[in-house]
C-alpha cells in the first residue's frame, strides 16, 4: 500500500480527494528543509509544492517512488537524482491560463493609468483641497494602440497575447519557436524590449533564463516602457531593476515574483515605495478557481502514475 506525503498542504488552499486507491495519506501544513528526510521516511509518494526535494535527501528514501509536484516549476525539486533513481516526477500545466494572465493585466492597467499614485493622493486629501473637479497630476495611458511584448510563447503567453488583442494592443513575441498566428509578429528579444510599450514575461527559469533582462536589457527599454513579471523572479537582475525604476529609465515594472521567496529583508526591490512600481506577494495562481484545479490535477497525475499510464512527467 502506497504511503503518499504532503509537505506543504496549506500551500494550497483547495479540497485535495484522495486518490482512488489503497493508500495511506499523511500531510504538514508546512515542512522545514531539515524535516524533509524524517517525514518521507517509508514514503512512496511525495507531494510538494515549494519545499525542496534535494539529491542528498533523495539517496536515503529507497521506498521513494513518485514526486508530485503541487505547482507547474519543478525547480525546487533535484529532476537528475529522481533520473537516476527511476523516481517519477510530475507537475501542473495549465491550471492557470485564466488567473495568471488576469493578473498581469491587472498590473498593467494600475502602472499604465498611474493608479497607485492617484489613490495615494486622495487618501493624502489632495483631492478635496483642489480647486478643480479632478486630479491630473500624473500621466494616464491607454493600453488600446500601444505595443505589448510577450517574452515566452507558451498557453500563458498566448492567452495574454490574446487578451492584449481584445484591448486593442499590438502584440510581438519573443519565441524559440517559430509563431505562424494571425496579428502576431516574431522578434528577436532585443528588438523586442527596444520596440514596445509593455513587456510580459512567460518563462521558466533554468541558467539559459536566469538574469535574462539585466540592466543593458533594461537600456534597451524605453523610458515609458513597463515590465511585467508573473513567471519567475531570477529571470530579472533585480538589483539593475531596481535601480532603472529609482532612476525612471523606465516607466515601471509589476511583479508577482522575487529570486527568494519568502524574500529576504535586503532585497532590493522589496522596500521600493515607488509609484510606478507595484509587488504582489506570489499570488497571480492563486485563483480559487486554479487552485481547484490544481488539486484536481495533482490527485489525477498520481492516479495515473499507480495505474501505469503517467502523465505530465518532467526531467
Amino acid at each position: 500500500m502506497h504511503k503518499i506525503v504532503f509537505l506543504d498542504r496549506d500551500s494550497l488552499l483547495a479540497k485535495v480527494r484522495r486518490p482512488a486507491f489503497a493508500h495511506d495519506w499523511l500531510d504538514y501544513p508546512a515542512t522545514a528543509p531539515d524535516q524533509v528526510l524524517e517525514r518521507l521516511r517509508g514514503a512512496t509518494v511525495a507531494v510538494t509544492n515549494k519545499v525542496p526535494l534535494r539529491a542528498d535527501v533523495i539517496e536515503q528514501l529507497p521506498e521513494l517512488r513518485m514526486v508530485a509536484v503541487a505547482a507547474t516549476g519543478t525547480d525546487n525539486v533535484d529532476l537528475a537524482a529522481c533520473r537516476a533513481r527511476g523516481i517519477a516526477v510530475a507537475n501542473i500545466r495549465n491550471y492557470s491560463g485564466i488567473s495568471v494572465p488576469e493578473h498581469c493585466f491587472t498590473l498593467m492597467l494600475a502602472l499604465r493609468r498611474n493608479l497607485r499614485a492617484y489613490v495615494a493622493d486622495v487618501e493624502a486629501g489632495r483631492w478635496e483641497r483642489s480647486n478643480r473637479f479632478c486630479l491630473l497630476d500624473h500621466p494616464i495611458g491607454d493600453l488600446a494602440g500601444s505595443r505589448l511584448g510577450i517574452v515566452g510563447y507558451g498557453a500563458l503567453g498566448r492567452r495574454v497575447a490574446q487578451i492584449g488583442q481584445a484591448f486593442g494592443m499590438q502584440v510581438v513575441v519573443t519565441s524559440r519557436s517559430p509563431v505562424s498566428e494571425p496579428g502576431v509578429e516574431q522578434l528577436p528579444l532585443d528588438e523586442l524590449l527596444a520596440s514596445c510599450d509593455v513587456i510580459s514575461l512567460h518563462l521558466p527559469l533554468s541558467e539559459a533564463t536566469r538574469h535574462m533582462i539585466g540592466a543593458r536589457e533594461l537600456g534597451l527599454m524605453k523610458p515609458t516602457a513597463i515590465l511585467i513579471n508573473t513567471a519567475r523572479g531570477g529571470l530579472v537582475d533585480e538589483a539593475a531593476l531596481a535601480e532603472a525604476l529609482m532612476r525612471r529609465t523606465i516607466g515601471g515594472a509589476g511583479f508577482d515574483v522575487l529570486s527568494k521567496e519568502p524574500p529576504a529583508q535586503d532585497n532590493p526591490l522589496l522596500g521600493l515605495r515607488l509609484p510606478n512600481f507595484i509587488l504582489t506577494p506570489h499570488v497571480a495562481w492563486a485563483s480559487s478557481g486554479a487552485m481547484q484545479t490544481l488539486a484536481d490535477m495533482l490527485v489525477d497525475n498520481i492516479e495515473a502514475w499507480e495505474a501505469g499510464r503517467a502523465t505530465n512527467l518532467v526531467g
